[in-house]
């Protein structure tokens, strides 16, 4: 796919797109489905990276106190309750650039208890190296999240501590480790719709595209240099979720981070467009998400039935 064929899709007209990423959106997936995440920070803040959205870099003052890695007891009753209320995959980020062999080595002590309840497991833990990655898979993790968050030309403009290709390095090492990906980006950071396809098109372009897309819209966080940009425009909000789904077709998109400020009818719209999974749960990270119990409320009115970890073993 290239970025003239995709642009040319993102702005056929919006219904007919819609019609387009409904299409094939039910051709590979159930369109009265959806699989529903948990997100647990186990480490947070201190973060040497100066990613201009994070409320967890040290090189900004955003009130975010800084917390040690969970105890693996306090990890497991939390996964405990997140299966309990429904979510089919259980997921956990550490702050930092890259784990230390120790915190790695509790991760994976980790991961094997959590897999033990019957739960998919996915962590976010930085750049890896190829041996970190072999480690997590050999503890049993599924996923790995590292998020390539804008386009190649507009990376820059976000981060500066470490580099676009630093992410598709550990991205490869992920995949070489034989661990799915979790990748995706983040929209309202000042980007042109441009800059929105040429992500996607990055990530359709991969040797194999991620099996999860998460689409975050920005949380904007006071103390950080995208704290007062303008809105991501709704439409094109949701033209970015049509193009995900139809660029790859077979891959779980994933209303993320920002939920919390979007209507129900807005979120309506995305599922329409070939979004089928969401955060489920209070916070993601440091950031607020919807209340499950709204979460439950929307599903019921859409008639949306939550994906049993069974479901997607299928």
């Amino acid at each position: 796919m290239t970025f003239e064929q995709a642009k040319q899709i993102f702005y056929q007209p919006f219904m007919d797109l819609l019609y387009k990423a409904h299409t094939i959106h039910r051709a590979h997936f159930s369109p009265n489905t959806i699989q529903t995440s948990t997100l647990l920070s186990i480490k947070t803040g201190a973060c040497s990276e100066n990613c201009s959205y994070c409320a967890q870099s040290s090189h900004y003052s955003t009130g975010t106190r800084t917390e040690k890695m969970l105890d693996k007891e306090v990890v497991l009753s939390l996964a405990k309750q997140a299966k309990q209320s429904g979510s089919a995959r259980f997921c956990m980020g550490a702050s930092g650039r890259s784990p230390s062999d120790k915190e790695l080595d509790e991760v994976c002590a980790i991961i094997k208890e959590i897999k033990k309840l019957g739960l998919e497991t996915c962590v976010t833990l930085g750049l890896l190296s190829k041996d970190q990655a072999k480690k997590l898979k050999d503890a049993g993790l599924d996923f790995y999240n590292h998020n390539i968050d804008t386009s190649k030309e507009y990376y820059t403009q976000v981060i500066s501590t470490r580099t676009f290709e630093d992410r598709l390095e550990t991205i490869g090492n992920v995949r070489d480790a034989g661990l799915k990906i979790c990748v995706g980006g983040i929209l309202g950071m000042g980007e042109s719709n441009d800059d929105r396809i040429k992500m996607l098109v990055s990530l359709a372009n991969l040797e194999t595209p991620p099996e999860s897309v998460p689409i975050n819209q920005l949380v904007k966080i006071p103390g950080t240099p995208l704290a007062n940009v303008p809105d991501v425009e709704k439409f094109d909000f949701v033209r970015t979720i049509a193009l995900a789904r139809i660029l790859m077709p077979t891959s779980y998109v994933r209303l993320s981070a920002g939920r919390k400020a979007m209507s129900d009818e807005l979120q309506a719209l995305c599922f329409f467009a070939g979004a089928n999974s969401v955060f489920y749960g209070d916070r993601l990270l440091t950031t607020n998400n919807n209340n499950p119990i709204s979460d439950d409320t929307l599903f019921d009115k859409l008639d949306l039935q939550k994906e049993t970890f069974l479901e997607m073993k299928a």
